[in-house]
């Protein structure tokens, strides 16, 4: 009877240690994951009887709540249409939030740790509890120009101020209002939801940091090079053979250059001469000599792989693996299953323009307490050094070359020195490009990164370029900055 007993005890003694480490787990390690899961209808309702922060831009508010007269307390308002909306995103009673409003959920609605003495004063003071304020790094006139330069294009378009990583323009079109989402009548919420979700046009899709990705085309050339001169292994004046088409090996297929001829006269050409006429069959070859390997390992350091938070989670870019020669040769210039987001081009060409230094990209300003004094004010974070600033000053250079007197001709700026690079990617037969620029300007000492993609699915079909369509639309913004 004893030794039942004393089972009866351990096994008693073993359930409630599991309940204990399952309860310490969930009440202490994991409170603000749950906290902030758009599934917790608990903390939605709560945050809905708070006064939710406001966004703002500058000092002027695009996203605050107002006090209604219902169940919910408080309706979320936003200024500026979809401007602002692939940024702040949508806070609804049945549909979920999305974008600014999820990622910084627990300073909004007031429930984060760094906010609890906040809630402790005003439940004691009987004042009403108010969540953090965001403030965003955003340009109200850059982002206004972004928004104007793409139209009625379906793409995206970011500017980055380089040496902080401060985002000052983020637009992906097409867009949509988030107030036809913030109704509290769950049926119009539900009907609008669905109808934005069914559009083929796409407008819930941030098409600046996730969806389908895009092929990088020639702009991940970039990358190459970087690896190239970066490594040792060539210099920007190394000669490779200058063929005008290239067969694939294990293949019958053949690359050709843009132009269906060799890249410039002459049986060979340097790497910076196929960079500023981007041309396709050199860096195929370039690839080759460096492999996989080492090209994955500069394509990564750039940011490729990783979940980029600004805070707004990104989707990964992708570098693929375990590539034979001749899809190691398409992925070169930017072709095969080499998928990027426009933010992951943005670093690419924000590390070059810093000096080699790649700084983490923010939205996030600071965030402010109840009477707008900052809780946590905004520090630049490093997120690595991809290249040396030797390597970096060498690409900047190819790139100014690219614009002044090559292919990215259509971002020239008159009085500045801007370097760009164009990309013109391919989807398959018949199918339209997507069509790309990424620079930065001053070229000496550069303010503002940019980086432009265009579906061309509604632009000139098959006619257009990455210099035609996109590097316009990149030189509007730039001008934007540099005026102020």
């Amino acid at each position: 009877m004893i030794t039942e007993l004393r089972r009866v005890s351990i096994g008693i003694g073993v359930l409630f240690g599991a309940l204990f480490v399952s309860a310490t787990v969930i009440q202490v390690f994991q409170v603000d994951n749950l906290r902030v899961d758009p599934r917790n209808v608990r903390t939605l309702y709560d945050s809905y009887a708070t006064e939710r922060g406001s966004i703002l831009v500058g000092s002027t508010l695009i996203a605050e709540s107002l006090p209604v007269d219902d169940v919910y307390r408080y309706q979320r308002t936003y200024h500026g249409g979809g401007l602002f909306a692939p940024v702040t995103g949508y806070f609804t009673i049945n549909q979920g939030i999305s974008g600014l409003e999820f990622a910084m959920n627990d300073k909004l609605s007031g429930q984060s740790n760094s906010q609890f003495f906040d809630q402790i004063i005003a439940l004691v003071s009987g004042t009403d509890p108010r969540g953090a304020s965001v403030k965003l790094t955003l340009n109200p006139a850059v982002q206004q120009v972004a928004r104007d330069a793409l139209g009625e294009l379906t793409g995206a378009a970011i500017a980055v101020e380089p040496s902080t990583g401060r985002i000052l323009a983020f637009v992906s079109t097409p867009t949509f209002d988030p107030n036809d989402l913030a109704s509290h009548d769950s049926d119009v919420v539900r009907s609008n939801y669905d109808a934005l979700l069914n559009s083929a046009a796409g407008p819930l899709v941030n098409r600046a940091i996730g969806g389908d990705l895009y092929h990088p085309g020639s702009v991940f050339k970039l990358v190459v090079a970087s690896a190239a001169i970066d490594s040792g292994m060539m210099s920007a004046q190394s000669a490779i053979p200058n063929p005008s088409k290239l067969d694939l090996p294990l293949s019958d297929s053949t690359i050709y250059n843009a132009n269906d001829s060799t890249c410039g006269p002459g049986r060979s050409v340097t790497i910076s001469t196929a960079l500023r006429l981007s041309c396709n069959i050199p860096f195929a070859q370039i690839g080759v000599q460096l492999g996989e390997a080492r090209l994955r390992d500069y394509a990564e350091a750039f940011g490729f792989g990783a979940t980029v938070e600004v805070p707004m989670k990104t989707t990964p870019s992708i570098f693929p693996a375990g590539m034979d020669d001749a899809q190691l040769m398409l992925s070169s210039f930017g072709q095969f299953d080499v998928r990027v987001t426009p933010l992951q081009i943005a670093m690419v060409s924000s590390a070059i323009a810093n000096g080699g230094l790649l700084m983490a990209p923010t939205v996030v300003d600071s965030v402010l307490a109840r009477d707008l004094s900052p809780l946590s004010p905004f520090t630049p974070i490093e997120y690595g050094q991809p290249i040396s600033p030797d390597t970096a000053g060498i690409l900047r250079d190819m790139m100014v070359d690219g614009v002044a007197d090559g292919v990215a001709s259509g971002a020239r700026i008159p009085g500045i020195d801007v370097a760009g690079k164009t990309g013109t990617a391919e989807n398959g037969v018949d199918q339209p490009y997507t069509l790309w620029f990424t620079g930065f300007a001053p070229a000496d000492n550069p303010r503002v990164a940019v980086v432009v993609v265009v579906e061309d699915s509604d632009g000139p079909g098959n006619s257009g370029t990455g210099n035609s369509v996109a590097a316009p639309i990149a030189r509007k913004i730039m001008e934007a900055v540099l005026a102020q």
